[in-house]
């Protein structure tokens, strides 16, 4: 069940808490872009720094799929004082996204009936996510983000900023994501949700109240997307046919693989899991707008796009894309990483010499 704060949440009330303490906001009646509500929703969040007199030193960072709103145990070395997200000059805020399991409403979240939510959960999209934020930044007396910035699922949701509230962001920084799912993305997504949905432990998504959830299916999913994340090459040159060591006859990358389901396990919600990378399958700025062509060519503040070289869940072309159809875009940054799409995660130098460059 995530926590409920009962105070009122305004402008001045964000300097009654400590940095980085997870605070929650109760933003009313959800409408989604489906016509459901999502009744009484609850978002979590967590601030760096402090909002200035004319409350226009804010930066909003958007988390990636399994990320949450607490921004330096996820993006190390990134936010604090003389980082590149520097909270001596900057309000740094980071949501966690609705459907999510620490601390929004989402799957797990308890219903008005005192069950949860499970199966009952509504479908969501990158827009709704986007639309909760909105609210979250209008009820903190947020007047404009300096920058909206975020990797994977967060260039998603940076991208719609731009094109539905160019009003509440001076620009955005995309990185290691796209304009629209691709049908590869979506393949490999559909893959991991039906691990889940296969496993016995599932009770199609009502298993709150089992012994047991999901956890084998969970963590095959988490073991096919990990593969998604890294590159062929480190798989290769880091593990090889080297066995484990242990006496199970186990290879080395499979031990590693199990290492990164079980840890995933500890901390993340299976059906949060599915609902948000149903969000990312749904991901099309081009939906209702014209196409992906028409959508970009609205944009009217500053693109700033992100590749990693080696990402082969969102290669580079998907981010040539977006510099190529938007107008505003800036000259694209392109990583280099023998890492794929976690470069993103780990090559914070290279991160965070971009990012100060657009702030600065």
């Amino acid at each position: 069940m995530p926590l409920q704060n009962n105070l009122a949440v305004t402008g001045a009330w964000l300097e009654h808490h400590d940095p980085g303490d997870r605070q929650f906001i109760q933003i009313g009646d959800l409408q989604l872009e489906s016509g459901e509500v999502l009744p009484d929703t609850t978002i979590a969040y967590q601030s760096w720094g402090k909002l200035n007199s004319s409350k226009d030193n804010a930066i909003l960072i958007n988390h990636a799929l399994t990320g949450w709103s607490d921004v330096p145990s996820w993006w190390p070395q990134m936010v604090g004082p003389g980082l590149p997200f520097d909270t001596d000059k900057y309000f740094v805020i980071c949501p966690n996204v609705i459907g999510g399991c620490q601390g929004s409403t989402g799957p797990s979240s308890l219903h008005s009936d005192g069950r949860r939510w499970g199966s009952r959960f509504p479908a969501i999209t990158i827009r709704d996510m986007v639309h909760a934020e909105l609210i979250v930044t209008k009820k903190l007396g947020i007047k404009k983000y300096l920058l909206s910035v975020g990797p994977s699922l967060g260039g998603m949701r940076s991208l719609e900023w731009a094109i539905q509230y160019p009003e509440f962001v001076e620009a955005i920084c995309t990185i290691g994501s796209s304009a629209v799912a691709t049908g590869d993305q979506i393949g490999a997504a559909s893959i991991q949700i039906k691990a889940i949905e296969a496993d016995p432990n599932y009770f199609d998504g009502d298993y709150y109240e089992q012994e047991r959830g999901p956890d084998t299916g969970m963590g095959i999913a988490r073991r096919i997307a990990h593969l998604t994340y890294r590159t062929e090459s480190e798989m290769d040159v880091r593990f090889g046919r080297d066995m484990q060591g242990d006496e199970t006859g186990r290879y080395a990358v499979e031990s590693y693989l199990d290492h990164q389901a079980v840890k995933l396990a500890k901390r993340f919600d299976a059906n949060t899991y599915i609902a948000l990378t149903q969000a990312m399958n749904s991901h099309d700025v081009g939906r209702e707008r014209g196409g992906v062509s028409a959508a970009l060519a609205t944009i009217k503040i500053p693109v700033h796009v992100v590749a990693i070289d080696t990402d082969r869940l969102f290669p580079p072309r998907l981010q040539h894309e977006i510099v190529d159809l938007t107008p505003t875009a800036a000259p694209l940054n392109v990583i280099e990483s023998d890492f794929g799409h976690d470069g993103f995660l780990i090559e914070v130098e290279a991160v965070g010499s971009i990012i100060r460059k657009i702030l600065g």
